[in-house]
């Protein structure tokens, strides 16, 4: 199933083992949920050349999704080459990246604390 696919691949790229990554499924957005529950991932589900670009200069984008059912053939490759071409910009986009950072680590603490806390509840349970 796809979940085990897109851990395969996001693992590694938040461990730091590989640079970027590239996951297909039927849509691309599954593959794309799961990839991006990784700390350091920024996986980006492109549709087109100019979303590839835009997500690889603006967003660091370490993962490309693509949906196999949604993309064709040579456009899924002039995506790929796009993304693989393009650079991160940097500067005013290093903001952005380090608020994504801190918000990595706001949820990674919350959720240490409530697997170690022996009296949290599940909200909307009784």
């Amino acid at each position: 199933r796809y979940p085990h696919y897109a851990s395969q691949v996001a693992g590694p790229i938040s461990k730091g083992e590989y640079k970027r990554g590239i996951l297909i499924c039927s849509t691309g957005i599954g593959m794309s949920i799961i990839a991006n529950r990784y700390p350091g991932v920024r996986a980006s589900l492109c549709t087109s050349t100019y979303m590839a670009k835009m997500t690889r200069a603006h967003n660091d984008s370490n993962i490309l999704c693509l949906g196999g059912k949604i993309t064709g053939v040579f456009e899924a490759l002039d995506i790929l080459e796009a993304w693989l071409q393009t650079e991160f910009e940097g500067g005013r986009h290093c903001i952005s990246l380090n608020l994504i950072k801190e918000a990595e680590e706001l949820m990674s603490n919350r959720e240490r604390w409530l697997s170690q806390s022996p009296c949290h509840e599940v909200k909307g349970r009784d």
